[in-house]
């Protein structure tokens, strides 16, 4: 087995890495600029105080979770509107349960101080 067995095996190699080298520069010459870009405030118009990635206080916990309940009322409440001529009776009666489990989810969160600030 000489070396003009391994002939073609060498130009392959070397014309694999000329192309991979090829591409690479072509990248480097065709691409942008990556900086970072200035992100000022939003909409408040003040700098930002802290990071937006940070933590919030517990105390948001249950705001959140009572946002989220009525969030579900109206969620469930417009589509009622649409279906409560037909349906009649039934309709608004069991609006009304939902309406009293959100209202007494309310009461008990109201009760646990969850409205409570200090």
């Amino acid at each position: 087995m000489g070396t003009s067995d391994w002939q073609p095996v060498f130009i392959l190699l070397v014309l694999v890495v000329a192309a991979v080298a090829l591409l690479h520069s072509v990248a480097a010459a065709v691409r942008a600029v990556r900086e970072p870009l200035y992100t000022g405030p939003f909409s408040g118009g003040l700098e930002p105080r802290e990071h937006p990635l940070s933590r919030f206080h517990v105390r948001w916990y249950p705001v959140t979770m009572i946002f989220l309940a009525f969030d579900m009322e109206m969620l469930f409440m417009y589509p009622w509107t649409r279906a409560v001529s037909e349906v009649g009776t039934s309709a608004v009666v069991e609006m009304f349960l939902f309406l009293g489990v959100l209202l007494a989810g309310v009461g008990y969160a109201w009760r646990e101080g969850a409205f409570r600030w200090s």
